[in-house]
């Protein structure tokens, strides 16, 4: 993503070889998520014939001052670009346009040709860049609620100190709001706080005045450093964590020592546990720990996963056979205790299964009894076999009399 050095590059090309010079052609993209706020042909006739004043930069946004308004600026966004054909603006990754490509670039969002012949275009590949065409940049968003400008207007030391007492928020968080300071994106956060051993989720308020001084001094380092080579990455200093920082965890290395990555500020944060410590609240080393977990399982490959299934229908078999083998030693208990019982209780068992058909077979022996009290025969000669109790014999005897 181009920050305040990339950007910077970009303006800096823009005056030297564009400044004094009258726009002969404008051709504005059709595409109102990036062209904000106008139709491309009220941009596109708003330039044309205006003659190119200064190039102007606060932040990561640019303008072009023309010799009358409206002016138009660039928000670059995530993959925002400048190219002059022919001059070698700057080199940063997501926005190289192949020399080999046809020019205007497919992905150009503003072309102008100037009366030398001279052509530069504006282009952004992933369509996050922001153009517009206004009155007076600066008194407007998102310019005018920029905070100081990071190369430019940086607070003196004593202000930089005082500034960051009062915060209590994470360094980088704050490092990364353009309301404090504007220009430095994730990675000149990453790469000031590497070089100063501050820690990303070290709270502001509680740096000690000697890092509060580094960090000031490393903000222009790093942006100066990166701007005397025009931006051009590949130049960077080889000691920078710039160059490690988009490697995977594990794989990440800055002067033989490990590189880490935590969340800060909403972004994904480089930095170097041996170096930058996280002085303070255990609370801090908690989450700091939380989030590298975090991130140690969300790089883990397909392997891992499927190993870490293995490992979790491993546990689950071997408590299973565990409560299988708890289950069979409570019944071999059980059965043994039966076992060993049924010795002692078997004649006591037989016993009282004689006592019960002894009991069974005198209940039926007094209930044939009762049957031979009854008559073979009824009036009409025939038989009816009938059990009944002694009472009801002797009711029907009388009755048979009669």
């Amino acid at each position: 993503m181009p920050e305040l050095p990339e950007v910077e590059a970009a303006r800096r090309a823009l005056e030297e070889h564009c400044a004094g010079k009258r726009i002969r052609k404008c051709v504005a993209a059709d595409d109102p998520k990036v062209i904000d706020g106008v139709p491309h042909s009220v941009f596109e006739s708003s330039l044309t014939g205006k003659t190119i004043v200064a190039a102007h930069r606060k932040g990561k946004n640019l303008w072009l001052q023309l010799d009358s308004p409206p002016f138009p600026s660039f928000q670059f966004g995530m993959a925002g670009a400048v190219y002059i054909k022919g001059v070698a603006v700057t080199k940063y990754r997501r926005a190289v346009v192949s020399d080999e490509e046809e020019w205007p670039s497919k992905y150009s969002k503003v072309f102008v040709e100037l009366e030398d012949g001279l052509e530069f275009s504006f282009t952004d590949k992933r369509r996050f860049a922001r153009v517009r065409l206004l009155d007076d940049p600066t008194a407007v968003p998102p310019i005018s609620t920029l905070g100081p400008d990071a190369l430019t207007e940086l607070m003196p030391l004593d202000e930089f100190v005082h500034s960051l007492s009062e915060k209590k928020i994470a360094i980088k968080a704050l490092l990364l709001d353009q309301s404090f300071i504007s220009g430095i994106g994730n990675w000149v956060a990453d790469e000031v706080l590497y070089q100063a051993c501050i820690h990303p989720l070290q709270p502001a308020a509680s740096l000690s005045k000697e890092s509060c001084q580094s960090l000031h001094r490393c903000i222009k380092e790093v942006i100066e450093k990166a701007l005397e080579v025009g931006a051009d990455s590949s130049q960077y200093p080889k000691n920078w964590i710039f160059h490690s920082r988009e490697k995977k965890p594990g794989k990440a290395f800055v002067d033989g020592k490990k590189i880490d990555f935590v969340t800060a500020g909403g972004r994904t944060s480089a930095f170097v546990p041996e170096v930058q410590k996280l002085i303070g609240a255990k609370s801090g080393k908690t989450i700091v720990q939380a989030r590298q977990k975090r991130s140690k399982l969300k790089e883990s490959s397909e392997a891992e996963e499927s190993d870490s299934d293995e490992d979790f229908n491993a546990k689950t078999s071997e408590k299973k056979s565990k409560a299988t083998t708890v289950r069979r030693k409570k019944q071999s208990n059980d059965d043994s205790g039966e076992e060993s019982g049924s010795e002692d209780d078997l004649d006591e068992r037989i016993n009282a299964k004689k006592s019960k058909v002894a009991s069974v077979h005198k209940k039926k022996q007094i209930g044939n009894d009762s049957d031979e009290d009854e008559p073979q025969k009824n009036a009409k000669g025939k038989t009816k076999p009938k059990r009944t109790n002694s009472g009801q014999a002797k009711a029907q005897q009388k009755k048979a009399r009669k």
